[in-house]
């Protein structure tokens, strides 16, 4: 599993360890690894030009101590400096021994365009509400550039490390090397699409065992799927209720199932005014036309998805006392009191412009703050809640870490593939996992059938239902 750290928790844990090390002996772990991760990536350290972005604090120092490294070994290293009276002294004096020169903030554009690497060292962990100034120019040229790679310091300059935040222009790397830990800002968009590829440097940080986000690899993901044992049956294996779908939306209903039936449940229970639909594909589906109250038992519902305005059905489910996923129209239909007085547990799936609305505020506010967001939606609802999106994320009402997916493409953006993904969700449920398991599990499968049957190209809902299987095996395989 990989994890991510606020940056509060990050300070406390190197204070620890800087207390019982050497002076500079941190500074100098963290360098080599930068400057290791640099020389790999120029693949030709000799010869090389270097360009060096460094602003005040120990985020410079950490570039100029590798910078001093790449020279030795060299490397053409320049030294432009945003803040030269606040210049890390010993990491300065590390560049010029080694034979770097140093140059002032106003030639650093001309220098980063013909650059083969440049390190970004402008601002650390701790920086707030984007860049100076005076920072912007070198952010631009390095976006910009015609030639070289650009790497970051801890995180790029100008995203905020705890949020993943942007405000403004920022640095947009081609390799981030990260100290420790990851940071919540490497795994969360908008500030992921900067990081380029994380690399991740062991410098000895002792950290608590509850991170702030979480997420999950294959074999976690695993160890968390259903599998049936000998003595299991279709009802033991838990059965799952689909109650969507409507006259207009009848392909929602579909969609729903298919991926339902993908999901680990023994069987599934359809209810609506789709069941013709459902029915003519997939005849294994248990069918009724009498409303959720009368479809037979059911260890978990799903409800929403194409739903138009049949709030009757909505607040059917909502009385179940069962594992709930509330999806598309149904989030909109739900009524917010009885969803936090549900005793079962609930879990809502919007995406961006449905956060929006169930928080009342704009669409952008809620795709510039994802973590914010998530974590405000499950404490107003008191709810598990998957936000879809770029960065899919997962959180529980009773806090504790945010789960946030690694898989996924944007060939994902296509229209019925959340209904897919809150049928495979549901099914989840009902086979007996907790809803913070059944969303974070059902989102990866999701994603990594989105990419399995993408494979670079236009896909269709139905196409990413018919890769969960493979994405499923190539998960416990």
């Amino acid at each position: 599993m990989r994890t991510a750290y606020s940056v509060e928790t990050v300070r406390n844990a190197e204070r620890e360890l800087m207390a019982r090390l050497p002076e500079g002996a941190l500074m100098q772990r963290a360098a080599a690894g930068l400057a290791a991760a640099c020389a790999d990536l120029l693949g030709r350290v000799y010869g090389s030009r270097v360009v060096l972005l460094v602003g005040s604090g120990d985020n410079g120092g950490d570039a100029l101590y590798a910078g001093a490294r790449l020279a030795r070994r060299g490397a053409g290293v320049t030294a432009v400096l945003l803040a030269p009276e606040r210049t890390h002294a010993a990491g300065l004096a590390a560049v010029r021994r080694a034979g770097g020169r140093v140059a002032r903030a106003g030639e650093g554009a001309a220098l980063v365009e013909d650059a083969d690497l440049v390190l970004d060292g402008i601002v650390g962990i701790g920086g707030k509400g984007g860049l100076r100034p005076d920072a912007v120019p070198l952010a631009a040229a390095a976006a910009g550039r015609s030639r070289g790679a650009v790497v970051a310091v801890d995180l790029p300059s100008g995203v905020d490390a705890d949020t993943g935040e942007v405000h403004g222009v920022a640095v947009q790397a081609d390799l981030t090397v990260t100290f420790g830990t990851h940071k919540p800002g490497l795994l969360i968009d908008p500030a992921r699409e900067y990081a380029g590829s994380v690399r991740l440097v062991d410098i000895g940080l002792e950290l608590p065992a509850e991170p702030e986000l979480e997420a999950l690899q294959h074999e976690d993901v695993a160890r968390l799927l259903p599998v049936p044992r000998a003595e299991s049956d279709k009802y033991r294996r838990g059965v799952v209720g689909i109650a969507a779908g409507s006259a207009r939306y009848p392909g929602a209903a579909v969609l729903a199932v298919s991926g339902a039936l993908r999901g680990g449940a023994g069987a599934v229970r359809y209810v609506g005014p789709a069941a013709d639909a459902v029915i003519a594909r997939f005849p294994e589906t248990l069918v009724s036309d009498q409303g959720p109250k009368q479809a037979g038992r059911v260890q978990a519902w799903v409800v929403g998805p194409g739903a138009g305005d049949d709030a009757a059905t909505v607040a059917e489910v909502l009385a179940a006392d069962v594992p709930v996923l509330i999806d598309a129209d149904g989030l909109r239909l739900a009524d917010a009191e009885v969803v936090r007085g549900r005793r079962a547990p609930t879990l809502m799936t919007p995406h961006a412009g449905e956060a929006a609305a169930l928080l009342g505020v704009e669409r952008a506010e809620v795709e510039g703050g994802r973590l914010a967001a998530v974590r405000e939606l499950a404490r107003r609802y008191g709810a598990t809640v998957l936000l879809k999106g770029s960065t899919t994320l997962v959180a529980d009402s009773g806090g504790g870490a945010v789960r946030v997916n690694p898989t996924g493409t944007g060939w994902l953006a296509t229209a019925g593939s959340g209904d897919v993904l809150s049928g495979l969700g549901g099914s989840l449920l009902a086979a007996g996992l907790s809803a913070v398991d059944a969303g974070s599990a059902g989102a990866y499968l999701h994603g990594l059938a989105g990419r399995l049957a993408a494979d670079g190209a236009p896909v269709g809902a139905h196409d990413v239902a018919d890769a969960v299987p493979e994405a499923w095996r190539n998960v416990v395989g």
